[in-house]
């Protein structure tokens, strides 16, 4: 009896304690996430779509590549080497007859340094060239890696200046191409833009007639020049066509002094129509001496020098 009256007391006995876990639960769980972090938030699913759209988002183009050429020939392989033409390998014959002219190939290339000295038996170079005459010295150039157009832009707004582009509209001659470059390189140009068809590329005499500036003055291929001229129109790049009946005299041109674009066609065809059509402004150079008209490395430098003169 006893025994059940103590367990119909109201005295309390012994509690089962919490462990502990009231106390962490008045302790908090820290400073509350931002949004973004927080699991299910809305803030959450914004930012985790945006991540996934920049991972499937394509990445900006560039210019591609061009093929690798071969240069064939004594004398020409002895101009490139001695022109700053890049290199990969110099291809010699075996057992070829070792004239000055195969001395000092093989002496540039060992001064220059990177570039692959290779013993070849004839038919084999004679396989590689086609049957050229090669006369035992065959160059290799590697493909040159065009910039993308916008490059060129960026580049300039990096240093600070505002772009001074040539674009090339139908010229088929490299060593056009390459005068142009050394033009823009010697004049505070940031590049040149070639059409990627029908259009001279930087083969081993384009960069021969650059003088070496190839190595430092970008060259841009388009896929579509009339695309890339309105893109940078967009860009608040003003885009000048050298024609010879152009509205605009060259001395009058104020527009050398911002961002500039300058547009030459070929000598014969001059500009294209669209490509003229996309032109903010038609521009001539006057020509007291009644020439028709210019070569593009001619007139391309008589535009850059006018550009540079007012930029100084």
């Amino acid at each position: 009896m006893a025994a059940n009256n103590r367990r119909m007391s109201g005295k309390k006995g012994a509690q089962v304690g919490s462990g502990g876990k009231r106390r962490r639960g008045l302790e908090g769980k820290g400073p509350t996430p931002p949004a973004e972090m927080r699991k299910g938030h809305a803030k959450q699913r914004a930012a985790q779509a945006k991540a996934r759209r920049a991972q499937v988002r394509p990445q900006r183009r560039t210019g591609g590549k061009s093929s690798s050429e071969l240069v064939v020939g004594r004398n020409p392989v002895v101009e490139a080497l001695r022109g700053g033409v890049p290199a990969s390998t110099l291809y010699v014959q075996q057992f070829i007859d070792n004239d000055e002219r195969v001395r000092e190939a093989l002496q540039l290339a060992a001064e220059r340094g990177g570039i692959n000295l290779m013993e070849a038996p004839r038919p084999e170079l004679d396989r590689m060239t086609n049957g050229l005459n090669h006369q035992g010295l065959v160059l290799q150039v590697p493909p040159y890696e065009y910039a993308h157009p916008e490059d060129l832009t960026d580049a300039a707004y990096d240093e600070g200046e505002d772009p001074l582009i040539v674009a090339l509209d139908g010229v088929t001659d490299p060593r056009n191409l390459g005068a142009v470059v050394r033009s823009v390189s010697a004049f505070g140009g940031h590049g040149v833009v070639v059409p990627e068809r029908r259009a001279a590329g930087m083969t081993a005499g384009a960069w021969k007639t650059s003088a070496g500036t190839a190595a430092r003055t970008p060259v841009a291929r388009a896929t579509n020049l009339t695309r890339a001229l309105e893109a940078y129109k967009k860009a608040g790049i003003t885009v000048v066509g050298l024609a010879a009946d152009g509205d605009v005299e060259l001395g009058e041109l104020d527009a050398l002094e911002g961002p500039v674009v300058v547009v030459v066609g070929s000598e014969g065809k001059g500009l294209s129509r669209l490509v003229g059509e996309t032109c903010d402004l038609r521009v001539r150079i006057p020509m007291p001496g009644g020439a028709e008209s210019l070569n593009a490395g001619v007139a391309a430098g008589i535009v850059l020098y006018e550009a540079a003169r007012r930029r100084a």
